[in-house]
């Protein structure tokens, strides 16, 4: 009685076509395609931002190192 069987996906597959029609779940599909490569390009930019801000801070470090090693 708790378990959802193959047939019962299908039904409901079905009656989920019939409401909406193919149009729209492709359409839906596509923005959450859309969704899902927009996060993905967010959290990309933001390690290549995280991973410059941390080359700069090396850098300034090194920087500051080497003034007061010659003072």
């Amino acid at each position: 009685m708790g378990q959802i069987g193959i047939w019962q996906i299908v039904i409901i597959g079905v009656v989920v076509v019939l409401l909406f029609g193919r149009g729209k779940i492709s359409g839906v599909m596509g923005d959450v395609a859309k969704g899902i490569n927009a996060f993905k390009k967010g959290i990309k930019e933001e390690a290549t931002e995280t991973a410059q801000t941390i080359e700069q801070s090396a850098e300034e470090t090194v920087s500051k190192v080497k003034k007061k090693t010659k003072s």
